[in-house]
């Protein structure tokens, strides 16, 4: 049971059990100190977690986050975490329109393969050597800058000198994104599925000046030192289940339907106030660990929130009968839609939709992507669902501004255009595949900002809630990146320095900022 007022203090109290609090729970219970984690909801797991949202369905679908990149090895290593992932041999297909004719791109199942298919796609090697060139430079700064994820936050300068490359750090770092594709690549295509990674979850044009783009690819091409995208099997609620598991082995205790309050702090103890369904209660701790967002500290402490940064992304679940047949009969859809399908990503037409989206009108072509989970992990699916499939669809472009009004009848229009523009490379209609469930209702579901605003407290419905960091220090960002006004209240949640995305990073920093203090 949580401590209540005039008991023991516990060693660190942490707000929220999402993926990052469990990382930070069980890294501090295994070095012997007292844990208590409060979670709102009534599993852990927060938005990384594994559900069957299809009544009568057996399906256990990675609902909000669903891929796997930015978990460093460390975190699963050092915990003992019963966790994998499996790679996908397929990076991505983008089917495409060219001289009347369907065809794509299939990036995946080797060199030769690959270049071959950017020949058929572009009519010679030019572009395929240049996206060699332009991954070897990414490559080489995901070896140098990912392992310092995990390490104290370092200067720009200190950074810089550990990418070691002036031509690298130029194009990721300094110059917008959209400059370094133009100058490489002259494919629309092409340029468009190299655009994609700077783009999710972020509102921004190609050379926007904020260079908001820029963070958002760099941390969608580092992930373990080689960008990899891999598939968590079981889904994503299968690492949370492990993280729970390990921090309770350590010894923490983990009590859910406990919504946190307010937090008293002199800077060296600390009170924090929760309630319950049967009343309130206080915990003392000597450090309170905040696995939300930068606008619950606020509102936890006291403090003036800062503005929330603007979600931009429509997700979608859906289970099938069977896979799509694709007009492009030179693909197999079991290897297209294994890796990321891309949906009217081209580069004109990722920036005709943030002009529709900036003007306030919902894209007339919304850009998407989509992945097959169950064809690299079937295990989320029920021995009754033989030959079933689901689809995971995120889609770009599309603020949180955009659905405020009536967010229930933009989300039908936004569903419509977005799998109309799925259709046109399909021989056959999607919802023709689609299963249903016990009520004969069709198996989808689509998530808007504001859903998941409303659903997982993300201010704005922003998933890494707020715009992404630089993976270095500016002034105030402390030690860890984790660090706040007050002395004993730390930030493990995605709005920390080096947060956003699964990869428990904030929740292994801001347990090492306690752990190198004196008890």
């Amino acid at each position: 049971m949580p401590a209540h007022e005039g008991s023991h203090a516990y060693d660190a109290v942490i707000v929220g059990g999402g993926h990052n609090g469990l990382v930070a729970a069980a890294y501090l219970a295994r070095a012997g100190r007292t844990v208590l984690v409060l979670e709102r909801l009534d599993r852990t797991g927060g938005a990384a977690v594994s559900t069957r949202p299809f009544a009568g369905v057996d399906a256990r679908l990675s609902r909000y986050s669903y891929l796997v990149s930015l978990l460093p090895d460390k975190i699963v290593k050092d915990l003992g975490l019963s966790f994998r992932v499996r790679s996908r041999d397929i990076s991505s297909y983008t089917p495409v329109e060219r001289h009347g004719k369907p065809t794509g791109l299939l990036v995946g199942g080797g060199d030769h393969r690959t270049r071959e298919a950017f020949a058929r796609l572009t009519g010679s090697d030019r572009e395929f050597e240049a996206w060699q060139r332009f991954y070897g430079l990414t490559g080489h700064v995901a070896r140098r800058v990912f392992p310092t994820l995990t390490e104290p936050l370092p200067g720009r300068e200190e950074l810089r000198r550990r990418v070691d490359d002036e031509e690298a750090w130029r194009v990721l770092f300094e110059e917008p994104v959209g400059t370094a594709i133009e100058e490489r690549f002259a494919d629309d295509t092409v340029r468009g599925v190299v655009l994609t990674d700077a783009l999710i979850g972020t509102f921004a044009d190609a050379h926007d000046p904020s260079l908001a783009q820029n963070r958002c690819f760099l941390y969608h091409v580092i992930g373990g030192g080689t960008g990899a995208w891999d598939v968590p099997v079981g889904g994503m609620g299968a690492l949370t289940d492990a993280l729970a598991q390990a921090a309770r082995e350590a010894g923490a205790v983990l009590a859910t339907g406990h919504e946190v309050t307010r937090i008293d702090t002199d800077g060296r103890t600390a009170e924090v106030s929760y309630r319950t369904a049967d009343g309130e209660g206080v915990a003392a701790a000597r450090h309170v660990l905040v696995n939300a967002s930068p606008q619950a500290l606020a509102h936890l402490t006291g403090a003036t929130p800062p503005e929330p940064a603007e979600g931009a992304q429509l997700k979608v679940n859906m289970l099938l009968k069977r896979l799509p047949r694709l007009k492009d009969t030179a693909v197999d859809p079991r290897e297209a839609f294994a890796g990321t399908f891309h949906i009217a990503e081209g580069y004109g037409q990722l920036a005709a939709a943030y002009a529709e989206s900036a003007a306030g009108h919902l894209p007339s072509a919304p850009p998407s992507e989509i992945y097959c989970h169950s064809l690299t992990d079937p295990t989320i699916l029920g021995p009754e669902l033989t030959g079933h499939h689901t689809l995971t669809l995120f889609g770009l472009h599309t603020p949180a501004r955009l659905f405020r009004e009536d967010n229930d009848a933009v989300r039908e229009e936004l569903l419509t255009r977005t799998l109309a523009q799925l259709d046109a490379h399909l021989a056959e209609p999607l919802a023709d595949c689609l299963a249903t469930d016990a009520d004969g209702r069709p198996c989808i579901e689509a998530k808007t900002p504001l859903d998941l605003e409303r659903d997982l407290r993300l201010p704005g419905g922003n998933i890494f809630h707020r715009a992404l960091s630089w993976p270095y220090s500016q002034e105030g960002d402390g030690r860890w990146g984790v660090e706040t006004p007050h002395a004993n209240v730390l930030l493990c949640g995605a709005g920390a320095i080096r947060g956003g995305g699964v990869s428990g990073v904030p929740g292994h920093n801001a347990a090492m900022a306690v752990l190198e203090r004196p008890r």
